[in-house]
């Protein structure tokens, strides 16, 4: 339970072979990381045999052990005296990096992704065509500047990695009212560009890789994650950029610039500056007790702001997303082919986002003609035959059915 100067604490068993701390009541404040965080260090400190593995979450920290060797029963003991030693942490510093990174705004691989999420997911989502605007409408923002201002005024803290796969950090800014908040993708894209940099919740993502996703874009940036290189930046053996607790600052860049930066970074012939520090809770109560007046006048005008939106969700039918397509596709029918022709069909129902072919066209055998999205990915759907295209029966961006007939290519015969 709450004890003076002691957060409460749940301990959740995940399995016979994974603990889970988690730290007083599910809300985002800094305190209950730094806590999560010295247990990590306390138990490292122990040298445990049995530990296997240490993971940090927002307010959490999950305990991979060998139950054989670090019974259940004697790790609580281990983890309540840790609670006792720990005690308060008013005075808890922790290492950090201030890290400038350049920051393409509204990045033309971003704007490519939302055009694809409209012609093929969700075109009349609230967050389109601009997720900038969006999110300036349901922050309360005056223009699109005041987001600008506020995403290159901050100065996001990164709390978790491996948000989104490689090292993505999940981070939130420092001070309150930089601390942008606003809904996630529903449904969620099926492609988001490598290193886009998006907002979600009260969270900042940089994507490790591509992939699906639902943080709304505001741009991209350099690589989190190098596989193949070690360089000034990526060190020490480890493959990712950043550290828990750096603090991450964006300077803008244009995107020209940024494909030239991205070819480089991963080769070290591109270098962030990256400044040492610390972190102290003390000092962060202070500037949080001196700021409370204006911290708490700008999330009253965000709640307000946000509430605003979701109303005008709901009056215009925007409030839930559709979970199936509107669209009716019709009835599978098996029709009949022409002599020496054969059938591309699609392997499962989902939205068809491009056809790379034109009637007409030859094609080999194995060539992807069609890609179709669906539970956020999306699959290439190859020609069966060496051919021309004799017909096609679909059109971008319309949903299509599981077995559905989409391409017809002519055969090549062999004459002699």
């Amino acid at each position: 339970p709450e004890r003076p100067k002691l957060v409460e604490v749940k301990y959740r068993p995940s399995g016979d072979k994974y603990l889970l701390v988690e730290y007083g009541a599910p809300v985002l404040d800094m305190d209950l990381r730094i806590r999560a965080h010295a247990l990590m260090q306390w138990v490292g400190r122990q040298k445990l045999a049995g530990v296997i593995d240490l993971t940090p979450g927002i307010r959490s920290l999950q305990i991979h052990y060998d139950n054989r060797v670090l019974p259940r029963r004697r790790l609580l003991d281990l983890l309540e005296k840790a609670e006792n030693e720990l005690g308060s942490l008013e005075d808890f510093e922790v290492p950090s990096r201030i890290i400038h990174m350049p920051l393409s705004w509204d990045d033309p691989a971003t704007r490519l992704a939302i055009e694809k999420y409209m012609q093929s997911v969700r075109p009349d989502a609230p967050w389109c065509p601009s997720n900038i605007e969006f999110i300036r409408r349901i922050n309360g923002l005056g223009s699109i500047d005041d987001v600008y201002r506020t995403v290159f005024d901050a100065n996001y803290l990164v709390l978790g990695l491996g948000d989104v796969y490689l090292g993505a950090p999940v981070a939130t800014p420092l001070d309150p009212r930089h601390r942008l908040v606003t809904t996630k993708y529903n449904p969620a894209r099926t492609w988001t560009p490598e290193n886009a940099v998006g907002i979600g919740g009260a969270y900042m993502c940089i994507y490790g890789m591509e992939g699906p996703g639902g943080y709304q874009f505001v741009g991209r940036t350099v690589q989190v994650w190098n596989t193949w290189r070690q360089t000034a930046d990526f060190k020490d053996g480890k493959p990712w950029l950043l550290r828990f607790f750096d603090q991450i600052r964006f300077y803008p860049v244009s995107g020209e610039e940024l494909l030239r930066q991205r070819r480089d970074f991963p080769l070290g012939r591109f270098k962030l500056r990256i400044e040492e520090t610390a972190f102290s809770l003390r000092k962060y109560h202070h500037f949080l007790h001196k700021e409370a007046s204006g911290i708490a006048s700008f999330r009253k005008m965000q709640r307000q702001a946000f509430a605003e939106e979701r109303e005008r969700w709901r009056t215009q039918g925007q409030e839930i997303a559709a979970a199936e397509p509107v669209d009716d596709v019709g009835p599978m029918i098996e029709e009949e082919l022409p002599a020496n022709c054969e059938a591309v069909r699609t392997p499962l129902t989902g939205n068809l986002w491009k056809i790379l072919v034109q009637v007409g066209q030859m094609v080999s055998e194995g060539e992807a003609v069609i890609i179709v999205e669906a539970m956020k990915m999306e699959a290439r759907v190859n020609s069966p035959a060496a051919g021309r295209v004799r017909d096609i029966r679909c059109v971008e961006g319309k949903p299509v059915n599981g077995g559905q007939l989409l391409i017809v290519i002519e055969t090549i015969v062999s004459r002699r």
